[in-house]
């Protein structure tokens, strides 16, 4: 077999935990000595051992002259686990395939520059576009210091995602549904806006037959306007942070944070700059954000240009009427020239319905 073939096994292993690592990249590593695996591994969770290590380990004395397979550079650095590459080098591997070079500051190259220093001959390239396109919330993360932001959307085929007298439950079908569920289990946080708080009441929980992670919870509420016995507030099934204006009341906040909360006060209002908002859960190491509405918060994340990825859930029925609601509200933007070309990657059927998912091109 060739270097593709045990990479793609490599970048198997690291898609085996997604969801599971933020804000650590998904790494996936194979060990192969005369044709035969001798180790495999995965990175599968945040502050615990890399995906060479657990290869490494699994391959034992045969890792000694074998070729070891890296979906990312390994990491030179001491984070919360001493540096891979000095793993690797103590094994006593002659050869490292690397599918794409972490770009990470701390490593950036030093890795891969450790271990040819020690003798070592490192490949770089294989499989370089399938790696990226697995991790393409953290390198979004790292180049621009934002969160790798996915709208869903569930619609009829008009685009309309309730009815006027606001019955939207439910437009689509249960695999649909489920694989919304996919979506949270895969991302960081999960954001909505005020209203669909108040309206709504939802969870904003991963709810998959065979569980998963709920993403953090972000409100974006102005003016602290959550209630005190929302359901999120009292489940314990994820962390709710709730993101104020600067003219929020005190004695609410106290309140909120007191209900187990964690209370964020921008200098200004927050439904109005959500880059700001972004700027905040960057700094907070949020690497990928779900926003499933309301239409007014997603229309403000299409006009500031924050979507990166866009998930439709299309349903075969034509709701109508003006006052129906669309999947997103506010001005939009203004010219087709002002529009950020998007590139449709994948249309799927769920059941009855169409699922489409369309990325913006990188720049």
């Amino acid at each position: 077999m060739n270097d593709e073939t045990y990479m793609r096994q490599a970048l198997d292993l690291a898609a085996s935990a997604e969801g599971q690592t933020a804000p650590n990249p998904l790494v996936g590593a194979v060990v192969v000595k005369d044709g035969a695996v001798v180790g495999v591994g995965a990175h599968l969770a945040h502050g615990e051992a890399h995906a060479e290590v657990h290869a490494l380990n699994m391959a034992g004395d045969k890792a000694a002259g074998a070729t070891i397979y890296v979906t990312l550079e390994p990491c030179s650095h001491h984070g919360k686990t001493p540096p891979c590459a000095d793993k690797v080098i103590e094994a006593g591997i002659s050869r490292c395939v690397v599918a794409v070079q972490d770009p990470f500051s701390q490593v950036a190259g030093n890795g891969i520059q450790k271990l040819r220093d020690a003798g070592i001959e490192v490949t770089v390239g294989c499989l370089e576009g399938e790696a990226r396109e697995r991790n393409r919330a953290f390198f979004h993360y790292v180049r621009t210091g934002l969160p790798y932001i996915t709208v869903k959307s569930a619609a009829s085929l008009d685009g309309k995602t309730s009815t006027h007298t606001g019955e939207s439950q439910w437009i689509t079908s249960e695999a649909a549904r489920t694989d919304g569920h996919r979506l949270r289990h895969t991302h960081q946080a999960i954001a909505a806006g005020i209203d669909t708080v108040i309206h709504d009441d939802p969870s904003l929980t991963t709810r998959l037959p065979a569980g998963g992670n709920s993403p953090i919870r972000v409100i974006v509420d102005t003016m602290l306007r959550t209630p005190l016995e929302a359901k999120m507030l009292h489940d314990d099934q994820a962390p709710v942070w709730i993101i104020a204006g600067p003219e929020a009341p005190q004695d609410k906040a106290a309140s909120l944070q007191e209900a187990g909360a964690r209370i964020f006060r921008l200098n200004e209002s927050p439904a109005s700059n959500l880059r700001k908002v972004m700027e905040l859960l960057g700094e907070e190491k949020i690497t990928s954000v779900l926003v499933e509405g309301g239409a007014t918060l997603i229309g403000s994340f299409v006009t500031e240009q924050l979507v990166n990825e866009w998930v439709s859930y299309i349903a075969p029925m034509v709701i109508g009427g003006r006052e129906a609601t669309p999947q997103s509200k506010g001005k939009g933007m203004p010219a087709l020239a002002d529009v950020p070309a998007m590139e449709i990657q994948e249309t799927t059927m769920l059941g009855p319905d169409v699922k489409i998912t369309a990325r913006k091109r990188e720049e």
